[in-house]
């Protein structure tokens, strides 16, 4: 090779090193090498420290129209609608539409299959049954409410009064039941029973009509009267668990019913022969009796009356709780989670605290019920006391057939028309063949 032809050659090496060396020339068209690649570093690369920029325009949350069927009305009804006034401030989104039908078991027979009902019912504990049966309220359960949570924010017998066949059906919001209200001036020290002692009551009952011939110690509307409700301490505190449980079973041929039979014919011996509503207040104003076994519904018309009172636990009174109920028209229009958030806050401690201050309710909210506050107020602490070892009003569908027997036992005991053992045979067996019935 001659000299021309190797400096042609070397010029055109050098060339294609250069244009190899700085990246030059097409992407290669064949296959790519079957080598595997050369190893990768171990060391992960550092990673951006700054939070990664969110979008600023999140999306609306999605309006809802919350239906909620109630039984309030009045002074009541206004300071409850300031309280959902105040959800609303937090949840613009959320508008809560209040209605108050006149027949709400009727019109949710129609409502709720026509997917016209409410998404929430504030109701009776005592509808929890039928309602779940008929399928138009769902269980709590299902929507995330537990067990631990339910007894660690309400009252004990509240939390029983919501539980049906093991499942959670609604919140409590309020409770009421009945206590003995006395007259400071006339019932001293001496004739004041121990708390929650029925057999201390009759001792303090004879004691008082041997001083005082033309008075009686207490006046109930239960006594003489057919009014399973009004006697109920006195069953209840003498051991009877419940008139009929959910299975049904009925607990009035026990040796501790008829405990309480026998009381009250004692008591009878002690007492006015007739006695209601009516007579009982116009009793205490005048005097002639010093105690009213009787809700914090009265305690208005005792206030009026200028009486120095005082509230006494006694025995272990029915316990009527005011519920929140999901229906199954929440669920089906994905309203439930929704509803769930709007009972919790509604019977929760600080809306059930404000609505105690103003509508002299009594909680079912632990937290709201012990609160310094709400404690200053003496009728609502007393009754909150007389209430927590109370028994929850049965929320079975056999309940129903509780209230006649139990009036009519109640009413021959205290007459003496029958023995309390026949009177309450004869109430077993009315209750147990109308429970057959509904079975």
């Amino acid at each position: 090779m001659n000299v021309k032809n190797i400096f042609t050659l070397s010029a055109l090496l050098i060339a294609l090193a250069l244009i190899v060396a700085c990246g030059g020339g097409a992407a290669p068209t064949s296959a790519p090498p079957t080598q595997a690649p050369s190893a990768q570093p171990t060391t992960a690369p550092a990673q951006p420290t700054a939070a990664p920029v969110q979008p600023t325009n999140a999306p609306a949350p999605e309006a809802k129209t919350i239906t909620i069927w109630h039984q309030w009305d009045g002074k009541y009804l206004e300071a409850i609608q300031a309280a959902f006034a105040e959800y609303n401030k937090m949840h613009p989104e959320v508008k809560i539409d209040l209605s108050k039908p006149d027949d709400v078991n009727n019109a949710l027979k129609v409502a709720i299959p026509a997917g016209q009902g409410p998404d929430i019912i504030g109701w009776a504990n005592d509808q929890i049954g039928q309602s779940a049966i008929a399928g138009n309220i769902v269980a709590l359960d299902t929507l995330g409410v537990t067990p631990d949570w339910l007894k660690s924010t309400y009252e004990p017998a509240a939390v029983q009064g919501v539980v049906w066949k093991d499942k959670i059906w609604g919140l409590p919001e309020t409770q009421e039941g009945i206590a003995l209200v006395y007259n400071k001036a006339l019932v001293t020290d001496e004739f004041l029973p121990k708390a929650g002692d029925l057999n201390d009551l009759l001792a303090k009952a004879k004691a008082f009509q041997t001083k005082y011939p033309d008075k009686t110690l207490v006046c109930n509307q239960g006594f003489g009267g057919k009014d399973a409700y009004h006697v109920a301490p006195v069953f209840f505190g003498f051991g009877v668990p419940s008139y009929v449980d959910d299975a049904g079973a009925v607990h009035l041929n026990s040796p501790e019913a008829l405990k309480a039979g026998q009381w009250m014919a004692e008591f009878a011996k002690v007492s006015a022969k007739e006695q209601s509503y009516d007579l009982c207040l116009a009793s205490l104003k005048d005097g002639k009796v010093g105690m009213w076994w009787t809700g914090p519904w009265a305690i208005a018309a005792v206030e009026e009356a200028k009486i120095d009172y005082g509230i006494l636990p006694m025995g272990k009174p029915f316990v009527g709780i005011k519920t929140m109920l999901i229906t199954k028209n929440a669920v089906d229009r994905g309203n439930a989670e929704t509803a769930l958030d709007i009972i919790k806050y509604y019977t929760g401690a600080d809306v059930q605290k404000k609505l105690a201050l103003t509508n002299k309710t009594i909680p079912a909210a632990t937290a709201a019920l012990q609160d310094p506050e709400v404690a200053k107020l003496e009728t609502i602490k007393l009754f909150g006391t007389a209430l927590n070892s109370g028994v929850p009003m049965a929320n079975t569908p056999f309940a129903s057939a509780q209230w006649d027997p139990v009036g009519s036992a109640a009413q021959a005991i205290w007459s003496g028309a029958q023995t309390a053992e026949a009177a309450l045979k004869d109430a077993q067996t009315a209750i147990e063949a109308a429970v057959a019935q509904m079975k």
